[in-house]
């Protein structure tokens, strides 16, 4: 059962006299409803976690109106895991993996090399059908879902970014903690402090040094808030405290969305779609929700 107790949220932070602003994430109910529209094996279960609570981070740190997705796809027993979030954040997220790769009580390598393969991890940023498509993506490079995001930050928007991620399937609690060194070009530059170089490289490691203190334990521990937390790490050099948001699960799918990809199919694709009772059943990857369509529901869809 998810902890009603654990704060659902995303709240941002900057460290005093340095160059370096941050996201702490903690989700509780909105964890729990994920994994309760599915029956993860832990170690998926703890995976979705880490993402969900990376990809909430990794939007709060963006302007955009719409939709923020990260998605990974590999060819690994987890081969694919996508996480999306609105910008108003609501979230949600599902995986898929080979069932026979986690049965019975054989050991898997959680390492991402072993866990998940060779494959990639993609940024996706999309504002609606009137506007383009922002998309990065990047190897999976790294030991850790954090260190696969940390090198795709490094190598290809030359930012540097820290990030601790924790997530525990028993309590349904998911964290993530990041900083990132604001950039020294682009639209936010005037809001800079000004250090020379060797200041803003020591504040840096200053602030990744402190944050590597932080373990598993406090960031899911529920009796510290948001606000301990930050104050627990950064209270010698000072944490200022910006506007939270909250976060809640929300799938988006709806009975008007699967008929209108319904309707995009020929006559005789749709055909083959249907079951023995002469039914097209579709069902939602991140909800589990099934939506059937008989014969006069595919009549008026090719009508309309």
């Amino acid at each position: 059962m998810a902890d009603t107790q654990f704060s659902n949220e995303v709240q941002p932070f900057s460290i005093e006299g340095a160059n370096v602003r941050g996201r702490l994430v903690r989700l509780g109910q909105a964890y729990g409803d994920i994994l309760g529209q599915h029956d993860y094996p832990g170690t998926v279960s703890t995976l979705m976690g880490e993402l969900t609570a990376m990809t909430a981070a990794l939007a709060d740190s963006l302007k955009y109106d719409g939709l923020f997705i990260l998605q990974t796809q590999s060819d690994g027993p987890v081969s694919m895991m996508v996480v999306d979030v609105t910008s108003q954040g609501t979230l949600r997220g599902y995986a898929r993996y080979d069932e026979d790769r986690f049965s019975g009580d054989r050991e898997i390598d959680t390492a991402v090399p072993h866990i998940m393969g060779s494959g990639h991890i993609a940024f996706t940023v999309d504002q609606g059908p009137d506007t383009e498509r922002y998309q990065g993506i990047t190897a999976l490079e790294g030991a850790s879902l954090a260190e696969c995001a940390q090198s795709y930050f490094r190598q290809s928007e030359q930012l540097e970014t820290a990030i601790l991620l924790a997530a525990d399937t028993t309590s349904k609690r998911a964290a993530a903690l990041m900083i990132q060194k604001m950039p020294d070009t682009g639209e936010r530059v005037e809001q800079r402090l000004k250090l020379t170089p060797e200041e803003d490289d020591e504040s840096w490691r200053d602030a990744v040094i402190l944050m590597s203190s932080m373990t598993r334990e406090e960031l899911l521990d529920p009796g510290l808030s948001s606000l301990d937390l930050l104050y627990r790490l950064y209270h010698e050099t000072g944490v200022r405290i910006y506007e939270n948001k909250p976060l809640k699960f929300q799938c988006r799918c709806s009975e008007e969305k699967i008929s209108a990809t319904l309707a995009s199919f020929s006559a005789e694709d749709l055909a083959d779609m249907k079951t023995a009772e002469n039914l097209i059943v579709a069902t939602c990857e991140f909800c589990r929700t099934e939506y059937a369509f008989d014969d006069d529901a595919l009549a008026a869809l090719r009508a309309e």
